[in-house]
């Protein structure tokens, strides 16, 4: 089953006895610099106590600097801002409200800082927590940064706690960083962010006009989960893009014990779309550690450790290539693959019951150069099942 921040600030004269004498201004030159401090202690000089009136007032391309603090808003971002949090600055808003709408499905979403319809943001420095997000009930989806037809860079933050109560574990809700297009263009970097105890996914790009980025983050899920299937980073439905020097890890979804019987399976990389390269990730502790379906994708120099049930690696589709990845336990194959003209070379798998796996349907399949340590076999050419990634869409 494939399912998958108001305060108008001002800048202008005002004329006293017949001169002209500047307002008070929120920056020393033409890029502005706004401050924010919720409480003024850590900035007496703030002019802002929230982060979405800073917003609000900032003209396009100015910086925000956000104080250490406690921000219990969420904000929305519709223009070119930079937004530099310090050490210490948290978005931990209360009672989250929907403020968007899924791009393809229509549901609606909350996000705690959403970037809508603009390029050139930037975030960078702040915790964002959903841990008193108060909803009770599957919908809306709970995002913690959602950027929805827009572009710019993800770095440097700490995004956590995007999960509902223990009784609302099953709904498909709970995404980390959310990056999606509909009829515009969503190109993001998202770099060296820590995204923790989420509900469904950690970090995701969908949908065509996408181009994500991912770098340099670590990603961990919740460990054996009996709700949502959890997978670290997704990149799905047209998206396009890469996942370079990441760790993911920790996605279990419990009820999935037997390769016979498993409606579902979490893993640390999904990739539901053609011509994504995965490199360099660090995987480990999870069902699968990267599931690739589609074409033309490109799977080299990756550590896979640890794949409870299904394989290290899994290629489905035509044209994709496994090369110099070290998979290391896997409780089926070290790398599974099923289509045409797929290239698995240079791979070493270890401690696996069998090292690459090609469905009989396979035709132009290049598998060579390999090394196999402890793997009873090393090559098997049978027809096997298909398994069921839970993808959020």
């Amino acid at each position: 089953m494939i399912s998958k921040l108001s305060f108008g600030g001002f800048l202008g004269y005002c004329l006293v006895f017949g001169v002209t004498a500047a307002a008070p201004s929120f920056a020393d030159d033409d890029h502005k610099t706004f401050l924010v401090d919720d409480d003024k202690v850590q900035c007496p000089t703030a002019t802002f106590t929230s982060i979405q009136a800073a917003v609000n007032a900032a003209p396009n391309g100015a910086t925000i600097r956000v104080c250490a603090g406690l921000y219990k808003e969420q904000v929305t971002i519709t223009k070119p801002l930079t937004i530099n949090g310090d050490n210490g600055a948290i978005v931990m808003p209360s009672a989250v409200v929907t403020n968007s709408t899924s791009l393809a499905t229509g549901n609606p979403i909350a996000a705690v800082i959403l970037v809508s319809n603009s390029s050139d943001a930037d975030l960078s420095g702040l915790t964002v927590d959903g841990a008193n997000n108060g909803l009770t009930g599957c919908a809306p989806n709970l995002i913690g940064i959602y950027y929805r037809n827009a572009s710019g860079n993800i770095q440097n933050n700490t995004v956590r706690n995007m999960k509902l109560s223990d009784a609302l574990n099953g709904c498909q809700s709970g995404l980390g960083i959310f990056v999606q297009s509909g009829l515009g263009t969503s190109k993001v970097t998202i770099d060296t962010n820590s995204v923790h105890d989420y509900q469904k996914n950690g970090i995701t790009g969908n949908e065509a006009g996408t181009n994500v980025t991912i770098k340099n983050n670590v990603v961990t899920g919740l460990g054996p989960t009996t709700g949502a299937a959890q997978n670290g980073i997704q990149i799905a439905f047209g998206a396009a893009g890469t996942a370079d020097s990441n760790i993911s890890s920790n996605h279990v979804w419990s009820p999935c014990t037997d390769v016979n019987h498993c409606a579902a399976a979490a893993f640390d990389v999904l990739v539901l779309s053609d011509r994504v390269e995965i490199d360099h990730n660090s995987t480990g502790r999870s069902q699968g550690g990267i599931f690739v379906q589609g074409n033309n994708g490109n799977v080299h120099d990756n550590t896979i450790f640890d794949s409870l049930v299904f394989d290290g690696i899994d290629l489905i589709g035509n044209g994709n290539a496994a090369e110099n990845n070290t998979v290391t336990k896997s409780d089926e194959a070290g790398i599974f693959v099923q289509g045409n003209n797929n290239k698995v070379t240079g791979n070493t798998i270890q401690d696996a019951p069998i090292g690459v796996w090609k469905d009989t349907s396979s035709t132009g399949t290049v598998i060579s150069g390999n090394h196999f340590i402890n793997t009873p076999i090393t090559i098997l050419d049978p027809a096997r099942p298909g398994i069921a990634a839970s993808s959020y869409r």
